[in-house]
């Protein structure tokens, strides 16, 4: 083979499968191996191998050329000689209690700078050793040997996340979807405090777990997805509640109150859908009104704290936002000079916007001033965890945090999932993944500031796609999702990373591992405290011709729902309307016959497996509140309710396969004939009483507002 590429255009043009394009040499299959990329992968029907001209696209995006046969053995030999000529590892992490092996001679001197300033001297004769009483936190490790010195970061983690304190329920929300009379057009962050509060104190719920909060796309008309955000590290200013912003007080915003009314009664009166760039537009002139009332001695000092604490993360983030209003949000297209945040010409610009950047970084502290007030909320209430934050898989390849981080983000490749029994075509996600090699350079750091910001104001953190800490599917820019590769991570170091933020914050830690999950995931997940996530639907025996699991055998260390916002929600379920929507919308790959049966046969086997453990009675019909009884009847940790579920909405939040064909996360809470609910009414609600009270009792106490009766 002259090149590998030499197949690459074919294959491309054609949108030709992985398995139908020839295996790739030897020789570049081992070349990707060295750099974690693996040339074959099972999606459940047995090995398939990666072709050729995939694995040269994925090497090209870790830095690594493999188009020709010499280029591959040039890059083979190179990384040899890299591997043998360094003395440390970019970084190192090891977990606490454990005496830890370090590949390093005999002879060499280590000294240790800790975090807090203090410096460890290692002896000649342990210095292959780490000591297991390594004190928590990020130090710098360095070698000397021969005249030699090489230093990198070392971690020393727990060896376990915080979990949860004893079993727990609560309400999982989407919060655009939860209005109130108070919201200005989609659900804030002022009416996820009054959800806390409520659900705490008159329910005894333990936790509220709502969707990703990240900072999403600025433009008209914006991603409405919360899992393609512009940056995870900060939160949405559109999720603020203005009245709650103490300059509100002092300032006159005119008729924006009144807009914003008719804007809220347009989806709880007239059945409209959350108009999520209007509501922005009418939050955004009201917050540079706010922003221009002068703030006392002891609010100003506060914010210059915020600032102080988040430093150069922030003022990257408000500058990204200062130049977006300025020259649109795919930093792509800006200025060359503008399109890395390094760049003296960004300085330049820094200080020309200065006010934009100023207020930008205001409306971070606001929205961290107002997550804050939330969890404050839920604790207060009585709940044990309080809110669950999501934390998505990845970033908007234009937005903030892709500018930001661009160094340590894959270039021309997206993250995806490969072909399977439910994608047969694949998945594009069209977020850039991580680069391993470039993360670990940096010890981990942006990855350990992106979970300290969203774990400060949790009682526990949803990972998306957890499997992700393990290996990510690559898809290079061009191919189809058939067509990609796993690309593997240093799966000790991205744990070690997660659990001594976790361990700083006090949070526990949900993964989100449905799918495909290769061997031995959920196993290190769990040594490591990390809860998993099972779905009834999806709970069977595999070993006994996939019959439906009895609860007692659920795992424990696991959040168990019946739906999340990608599924129907159970009223759609029990009435069979899923697979009549999926139907109307062309998203069926059987006939509309075939699809009903299988569901109403799926059915019938979850009626005679709730009659059978004394859940419904002969010839009751399958409910709601019977269902989570089934889930309150398993050994799981945390039970999650939908929701929407309270009032029988039918509709999903986000339909998988669909664009516009569908209004995904832009509807609010309805009932079971699709009128909008407020928060009040969904309070006061008959469905809400019933679910909550049996499923209070099948978890074997009462609620709290039962008690006082």
């Amino acid at each position: 083979m002259a090149a590998y590429l030499d197949s690459a255009a074919a294959a491309g043009s054609s949108q030709a499968p992985a398995e139908d394009a020839p295996p790739p040499p030897p020789e570049l299959a081992a070349l990707a191996h060295a750099y974690g990329v693996d040339s074959t992968y099972d999606p459940g029907s047995g090995p398939v191998t990666v072709a050729a001209h995939t694995l040269v696209a994925v090497l090209a995006a870790l830095g690594v050329d493999a188009r020709t046969p010499e280029a591959v053995r040039q890059s083979s030999e190179r990384h040899r000689a890299q591997v043998a000529e360094r003395l440390l590892p970019p970084c190192v992490v090891v977990r606490s209690g454990r005496r830890t092996a370090l590949d390093v001679p005999a002879e060499a001197q280590l000294s240790l700078a800790l975090e807090d300033g203090g410096v460890w001297t290692l002896r000649p004769a342990r210095s292959h050793w780490l000591p297991a009483d390594l004190p928590l936190g990020r130090h710098r490790l360095t070698v000397r040997l021969a005249g030699r010195e090489e230093s990198a970061a070392l971690i020393v983690a727990p060896q376990r996340v915080p979990e949860p304190t004893g079993r727990s329920w609560g309400f999982l929300a989407q919060l655009y979807s939860v209005l109130s009379e108070r919201s200005w057009g989609m659900g804030d962050l002022g009416d996820l405090a009054e959800l806390a509060s409520w659900s705490g104190s008159a329910l005894g719920a333990g936790f509220l777990q709502i969707n990703p909060l990240h900072a999403g796309r600025p433009g008209v008309p914006s991603d409405p997805s919360p899992y393609r955000p512009s940056s995870r590290r900060f939160a949405d200013p559109v999720h603020l509640r203005i009245e709650a912003v103490p300059e509100f007080a002092y300032a006159d915003l005119g008729e924006l109150p009144a807009r914003a009314a008719r804007l809220r009664d347009e989806v709880l009166r007239h059945d409209g859908l959350i108009d999520r760039d209007g509501v922005w537009a009418l939050k955004r002139e009201a917050l540079e009104i706010l922003h221009r009332v002068p703030r006392g001695v002891g609010r100003e000092a506060a914010f210059r704290a915020f600032v102080r604490r988040e430093g150069e993360w922030l003022e990257q983030y408000a500058t990204w936002c200062a130049l977006a209003d300025v020259h649109g949000s795919d930093w792509r297209s800006w200025p060359k000079g503008l399109r890395r945040p390094d760049s003296p010409h960004v300085t330049v610009a820094r200080v020309e916007h200065a006010e934009g950047v100023e207020f930008h970084r205001w409306l971070a502290w606001l929205v961290d001033e107002q997550l804050g007030a939330a969890q404050g909320a839920a604790e207060r209430a009585g709940m044990p965890i309080g809110l669950i934050h999501d934390l998505a898989v990845g970033v908007h390849p234009e937005g903030a945090d892709a500018w930001a981080l661009q160094d340590v983000l894959a270039e021309g490749i997206s993250v995806g999932a490969p072909p399977d029994a439910f994608s047969p075509h694949g998945q594009d996600w069209g977020l850039p993944p991580w680069r391993p090699d470039a993360l670990a350079a940096t010890g981990y750091a942006p990855y350990a500031e992106l979970l300290r910001t969203s774990a400060r104001h949790a009682g526990a953190l949803r990972i998306d796609h957890v499997m992700g800490l393990f290996r990510l599917w690559w898809v290079p820019a061009g191919h189809p999702p058939t067509q990609g590769a796993y690309v593997r991570y240093d799966a000790e170091a991205m744990l070690g990373v997660l659990a001594l933020e976790a361990h700083r914050a006090g949070t526990a830690v949900i993964g989100e591992d449905l799918g495909t999950v290769e061997p031995g995931v959920r196993e290190e997940l769990a040594t490591r405290g990390i809860l998993g996530t099972s779905v009834l639907w999806f709970e069977r025996d595999w070993r006994h011709k996939g019959a439906i699991l009895p609860p007692e055998h659920w795992r424990a260390a696991c959040l168990a729902t019946l739906t999340t916002h990608d599924l129907p929600s159970t009223e759609a379920r029990l009435s069979g309307e899923h697979v009549e929507l999926r139907h109307r919308l062309g998203l069926l790959l059987r006939p509309l016959g075939e699809e009903q049966a299988e569901a109403a046969h799926e059915l019938a086997e979850w009626r005679a497996e709730l009659t059978r453990a004394g859940l419904l009675g002969a010839g009751e019909a399958l409910t709601p509140e019977a269902l989570y009884g089934f889930l309150a009847a398993t050994p799981a940790e945390l039970v999650g309710v939908w929701l929407p579920d309270a009032v029988g909405d039918p509709r999903p939040q986000n339909l998988p396969g669909t664009w516009d064909q569908y209004p995904n996360w832009r509807l609010p809470v309805a009932d079971r004939e699709g009128q909008p609910v407020t928060l009040d009414q969904l309070a006061a609600a008959p469905g809400t009483g019933r679910l909550v009270a049996a499923l209070a009792a099948a978890l074997g106490r009462r609620t709290p507002a039962r008690e006082g009766r």
